[in-house]
């Protein structure tokens, strides 16, 4: 018997506000997501994606439908979760290995070892800075690196305590094109290395067929799924990738579908 998807959504709403103020957020949104997948949301400005990462990671109840992650319903916050955001809210007065190493403090069962067993954290810590490239910056805190350091920081904060599912709300977007596109190839490494369950929300379409094995697309609001979007290229994908016909077909397939929500 298949074992159930990681994250699963039935038929999920979600509304704000009360009488004629209530607003409906999200309508009718349903999604599967398997273990160790990596899927992107897109959709116009406004549709609910990022209401949709809230409702995955339990920080919202849903007004109608069900969330539930291994089969189980969601209730509430679920463990288990990385997040990272557009803006990395690295903590100035702390060095960038202290600012990696946060979680640990405060998530379980790192919490209970973490002074045990600090060096084996710091040595973990170290590692993930490598891995994107900040070997030897562990000691410098947030204001003495660029922006794109800034950002890997953010990311190797998200997946130091080995989440199960990495929440991804347009990290890059606020990045030039160039540290946007290599931060593409680093984070698309670390999930190949890793095999975490990513959720990606952005406007940014090349980013989502670039990293994402599916696409979904949402609709205006009320966000509701209105395409899924396997993206069926091999891996490791490059920027060479992103100039090739299959490539840019999927692009264009998906901002067409975007369009016509704006036309409606």
């Amino acid at each position: 018997m298949p074992s159930p998807p990681l994250v699963e959504l039935k038929n999920v709403s979600l509304a704000y506000g009360e009488g004629s103020e209530r607003m409906l957020a999200l309508g009718d949104a349903t999604m599967s997501i398997d273990d160790g997948e990596f899927v992107a949301v897109v959709g116009p400005s406004g549709c609910g994606k990022s209401t949709l990462m809230k409702l995955v990671t339990g920080l919202l109840p849903p007004t109608g439908g069900e969330v539930s992650v291994r089969g189980q319903p969601v209730t509430g916050p679920i463990k288990g979760v990385g997040m990272a955001f557009q803006n990395a809210t690295l903590m100035p007065w702390r060095t960038t290995r202290d600012n990696i190493m946060l979680p640990l403090e405060v998530v379980e069962p790192h919490k209970r070892r973490l002074r045990a067993n600090r060096a084996e954290y710091i040595a973990r810590a170290e590692a993930l800075l490598a891995s994107v490239g900040l070997g030897g910056f562990g000691d410098k805190f947030p204001w003495q690196l660029s922006g794109g350091m800034q950002q890997r920081s953010n990311v190797c904060r998200a997946l130091i305590h080995e989440p199960q599912i990495l929440m991804l709300d347009e990290p890059f977007g606020a990045l030039d094109a160039f540290t946007r596109e290599e931060l593409w190839g680093i984070m698309q490494a670390l999930w190949l290395e890793r095999r975490f369950t990513a959720v990606l929300v952005t406007h940014d379409l090349r980013e989502a067929v670039y990293l994402a094995d599916t696409v979904y697309v949402m609709s205006r609001r009320p966000g509701r799924i209105v395409k899924v979007r396997t993206v069926d290229l091999p891996r490791p994908r490059t920027l060479e990738t992103t100039f090739e016909p299959a490539f840019v077909d999927i692009v264009h397939e998906l901002r067409e579908r975007i369009q016509q929500e704006h036309a409606e």
